[in-house]
């Protein structure tokens, strides 16, 4: 009797540990798919704010260009459209984060967070080459506004 007192005590205790290693996994995925989510949604506003960013710095630059700002330029509408589809995308990514990141694989969500990091990528050495146009173009603004000043 005592023999099987201790079997079942032994038993008991290798299923608590089994049950606390599984709880410990279960929660270290959790908590790990909650923070590639929260990654993912971080990026989403961060590729928005870029996207913006470059509408406004576009806006700004083809305003200042051209000789009646309410005509857009071909090549105005051309990067409006650009950048509207853009945003387009990433609606579309924020969609698919609201209706398949509940069931989506850790794999699938460290997918969708490297490509939106890409597309960020890509678009920081243009919104690096606009800020140096808007910066270029300010520049040449006011020297052509103090040579008319000065005649």
């Amino acid at each position: 009797m005592n023999a099987y007192l201790t079997f079942g005590v032994a038993a008991l205790v290798v299923l608590l540990i089994i049950v606390l290693v599984w709880s410990l996994r279960q929660r270290r995925r959790q908590t790990q798919r909650n923070a590639s989510l929260q990654n993912l949604l971080d990026l989403a506003d961060r590729l928005e704010a870029d996207l913006k960013t470059c509408r406004a710095g576009l806006q700004q630059a083809h305003a200042v260009m051209s000789l009646n700002p309410d005509l857009p330029a071909a090549s105005e509408q051309d990067a409006q459209h650009a950048i509207d589809a853009g945003l387009r995308a990433l609606l579309q990514q924020r969609l698919w984060i609201r209706d398949r990141s509940p069931r989506a694989s850790q794999h699938e969500l460290d997918d969708a967070a490297r490509s939106m990091q890409a597309t960020r990528d890509r678009l920081q050495p243009l919104l690096q080459a606009l800020t140096q146009a808007q910066i270029d173009l300010n520049s040449a603004m006011r020297e052509h506004l103090r040579r008319e000043a000065d005649t």
